[in-house]
């Protein structure tokens, strides 16, 4: 039995997606910029493309949308796209739970001499809308606090950090990789400036990604060149993956209704089993949070027998793919950051778990899922009983 639940990570690129790239690939590969019949027949390709993707947030103008290599090019964009707009360093602020493309970015920027500011957050993962108002300054440039949190699940409260953001004259942006086309977003109504969106995320291809830009709201381009993209982005554009990404899309928007309530139902059905094993915590806020979302820590992980990595490795065994939170760095299991700026303690934070749903998934992989789990954990840890008291 193979069940896979890393859909945080990766999803299967779904045929639907796949059978129009191939179209692309063999009948409508001309370079989108060239204006014969060959080039045209790619133009409006991407066109359709950026329809079917700013459809997925309703964002009413289409060439709000432009197309990126993946989520963390957007977010790069998003961030130095504005930082460059300035000959002299400002000030920012970010949540102490960013994803890396995020977080890395940033401190770059601190190495040039910008101000940043850091919201902690609470043992839920969550940034107090409070603690964003009082970080805000004269110089204050650009806020930008994730969606929903990949490694604990955790849904930031978005429109009310916007309204604090937007009532100051800054510039607001999401990464909402992880929550788009499971959460309905709509950007007409959200506070956002700026939104990044990733392709493989929604089961389209991996290689593209895109960031919404609100219109009148201006970014100095990354990547010098022929100004694709509205000029913000250079660069030939990647037809078929970017083909296969809008069709994911619109598939994801007319889905919405139905499969965000299954993984609903299937993730809560797994808290509660899960619930009764011993020495494991769950991680992460359980009412605002992403549908297809479960995560957990080992209280008595010790980055060696017991940790994440651990559990990963055992479950891949028994045909079952999860992640951990904790890295492995040169040899030496680090501890998950995440889970460090949500107070937990080191110990803990080597031992996070991942478990997300599918399209694919079934309530018979949830619950064959937990079996095998407890059985790992009964081998590993013989002096727990199986069922909490």
């Amino acid at each position: 039995m193979q069940i896979y639940l890393d859909y945080s990570a990766t999803t299967p690129t779904r045929k639907e997606a796949i059978a129009v790239m191939q179209t692309v690939l063999t009948q409508q590969w001309g370079n989108p910029s060239s204006l014969h019949e060959w080039g045209q027949r790619a133009a409006t390709v991407v066109e359709q493309a950026r329809v079917q993707v700013a459809g997925l947030i309703n964002a009413v103008s289409p060439e709000s949308i432009v197309f990126t290599s993946g989520g963390t090019e957007a977010d790069n964009l998003a961030i130095m796209g504005v930082a460059r707009l300035y000959a002299v360093p400002q000030h920012l602020i970010i949540s102490s739970v960013e994803h890396s493309a995020i977080s890395e970015t940033v401190r770059l920027l601190e190495m040039w001499g910008w101000e940043v500011t850091r919201l902690s957050v609470d043992i839920k993962g969550r940034v107090n809308p409070l603690d964003l108002k009082a970080a805000l300054r004269h110089n204050t440039v650009l806020v930008s606090i994730i969606y929903g949190q990949s490694e604990i699940g955790t849904v930031q409260p978005i429109a009310e950090l916007g309204k604090i953001v937007r009532s100051h004259g800054v510039l607001f942006h999401t990464d909402a990789v992880q929550a788009a086309g499971r959460l309905p977003i709509d950007v007409q109504q959200l506070p956002v400036d700026l939104l990044s969106l990733s392709s493989h995320k929604i089961y389209g291809p991996q290689g593209a990604g895109a960031l919404y830009v609100r219109p009148g709201v201006d970014l100095m381009p990354l990547l010098g060149g022929g100004g694709q993209e509205i000029g913000l982005r250079s660069g030939t554009q990647a037809v078929p993956v970017i083909a296969g990404f809008g069709v994911a899309a619109e598939l994801a928007a007319q889905e919405l209704a139905t499969e965000t309530p299954r993984l609903i139902e299937l993730r809560d059905r797994a808290f509660a089993q899960l619930a009764e094993i011993p020495g494991l915590i769950p991680t992460g806020d359980p009412y605002h949070r992403l549908p297809h979302h479960i995560s957990m820590c080992l209280e008595n992980a010790d980055g060696k027998k017991l940790s994440g990595k651990t559990l990963v490795r055992q479950l891949n065994l028994a045909g079952i793919g999860i992640s951990a939170g904790a890295a492995c760095h040169s040899g030496k299991l680090s501890p998950s950051p995440i889970l460090l700026a949500m107070g937990y303690s080191e110990k803990a934070a080597l031992g996070g778990i991942r478990i997300t749903l599918g399209r694919d998934t079934t309530q018979a992989d949830v619950d064959w899922t937990v079996i095998v789990l407890k059985q790992v954990l009964q081998r590993l840890t013989p002096d727990l009983s199986l069922v909490k008291r």
